[in-house]
């Protein structure tokens, strides 16, 4: 437990940050599963609208600092990737 005042505050913003973030990480999961659900499936129009979502939440990962750029990056690239093979 903290003694300073301060500390205490932090303590209780890093857990709101913590649970934020595990919350955003798993809607950023859950949205890749299901681009990848839609692929194996062979549903071409599921596959393209799961990717725009996908593709969205990943953006949007990297720019509020969830996910590193590059890692942003190479998801995108190997989702575009697969969709281009289902064509």
């Amino acid at each position: 437990m903290p003694n300073i005042k301060s500390a205490s505050k932090r303590v209780l913003i890093a857990k709101e940050r913590n649970a934020s973030n595990k919350a955003k990480k798993s809607v950023l999961k859950t949205n890749m599963k299901k681009f990848e659900a839609a692929v194996a499936e062979g549903n071409r129009d599921a596959a393209v609208s799961a990717y725009k979502v996908a593709v969205k939440t990943v953006d949007r990962a990297a720019t509020k600092g969830l996910i590193h750029k590059n890692n942003a990056a190479n998801k995108k690239s190997s989702m575009t990737a697969k969709l281009n093979q289902m064509a």
